[in-house]
């Protein structure tokens, strides 16, 4: 079966799971405020982060690049970008920590799509059930 467009699925609900995320860190203020800028940067963290890492892997690149450099960005470049204090910068991080497994498992265990983080593995509900 042709499972070519769960990526694109995949990178729309990471883009709002990652808006959600800057949003409860933000604020409604700051986030409404610094619109351009939460997109630009969700669009750069998510987007060009889950290409990165999805064609990285396909032209042959080793893992340890095209696993961490979209995670290091994913880590550094909110906090810079919207002035983040170290308390919001820590409660961004917990969040960003948490939010690939999540999606992960909500894919996996629901849908059966483990290719979202595939060296995790999830049961899904639909295996459990038959």
């Amino acid at each position: 079966m042709n499972t070519d467009w769960r990526f694109p699925i995949m990178i729309v609900a990471s883009l709002v799971e990652f808006a959600v995320v800057l949003r409860l860190v933000l604020g409604a203020d700051t986030f409404r405020r610094r619109w351009r800028a939460v997109v630009v940067v969700s669009v750069v963290v998510v987007v060009l982060g889950m290409l990165f890492g999805r064609y990285g892997a396909l032209i042959g690149l080793p893992w340890w690049l095209y696993y961490p450099v979209p995670a290091l960005v994913t880590v550094v470049l909110p906090p810079i970008i919207f002035r983040l204090r170290p308390a919001r910068t820590a409660v961004y991080l917990l969040l960003a920590l948490l939010s690939a497994p999540l999606i992960h498992a909500v894919f996996a265990f629901f849908l059966g799509w483990d290719e979202y983080l595939p060296f995790v593995p999830i049961p899904s509900l639909a295996g459990l059930l038959a």
